[in-house]
């Protein structure tokens, strides 16, 4: 399948309509969904979209947090919704999404990168946990993303395996800073797109997935100021 198309499928085209996404891209406001089960993208993504509402008007629930809960997943897991974000400390999923033990499989590195490591733990999650849904999570002035363009602008290297990060960014980024705008949110918003599309591009497991409608990849971008969640398509 060519990228083109198979990136308009994996950043939820069709799901948008499913869970009634806001007309602006936000995660905006739902009912919240029942603890238990989730049946399908759609739902963990309304999910996790009345999660982020909460967050962001300070009412959150605190859910499965409590040593009950931990006890009931000592025996096992079943997460709704497995995350690709950035290492960044100010973007932890649980809080910005308002769950708890058991809910998210998370997978963090600075610049959200889709490496062998990283693609085989996600694919672990869908194969062995069955899980509806994958967020590529971005973040607001990304600092891996900030060092990438500096190095491309100055000609410079990023000190140690800084390195490493920055060329695997280079080839998303460079080409977008002829772009109008601000540099570093056009990359931010670039990568995101980039690397939801790279999950089933390199792996057939994700890719049959996807296909067959069992899950859903979106790309969504953290907002710094103001603790959004918004759909970058």
């Amino acid at each position: 399948m060519a990228l083109t198309s198979r990136r308009s499928v994996l950043l939820g085209a069709g799901l948008a309509a499913g869970a009634g996404l806001a007309g602006t891209g936000m995660l905006a406001a739902s009912p919240a969904a029942a603890a238990e089960p989730v049946h399908g993208p759609a739902e963990a993504l309304a999910r996790l979209r009345a999660g982020n509402q909460r967050f962001i008007t300070g009412r959150p629930r605190h859910p499965h947090q409590t040593i009950a809960h931990l006890h009931k997943l000592a025996s096992g897991q079943h997460p709704f919704a497995i995350t690709l974000g950035c290492a960044d400390s100010r973007v932890p999923p649980e809080i910005l999404f308002d769950q708890g033990l058991g809910d998210l499989f998370d997978n963090r590195v600075a610049g959200n990168i889709v490496d062998d490591l990283l693609l085989g733990s996600i694919e672990f999650a869908v194969e062995e946990f069955e899980s509806p849904l994958i967020v590529l999570l971005g973040h607001e002035r990304c600092g891996a993303i900030t060092a990438t363009i500096d190095a491309i602008r100055t000609g410079g290297t990023a000190p140690g395996h800084i390195g490493a990060i920055v060329q695997a960014l280079r080839p998303i980024v460079e080409p977008v800073l002829s772009q109008p705008g601000d540099p570093v949110d056009n990359a931010v918003r670039a990568n995101i797109r980039a690397q939801a599309s790279q999950l089933a591009e390199r792996s057939d497991l994700i890719a049959e997935r996807v296909h067959s409608g069992h899950l859903a990849i979106v790309g969504a971008r953290y907002d710094l100021d103001d603790g959004r969640v918004s759909l970058v398509s």
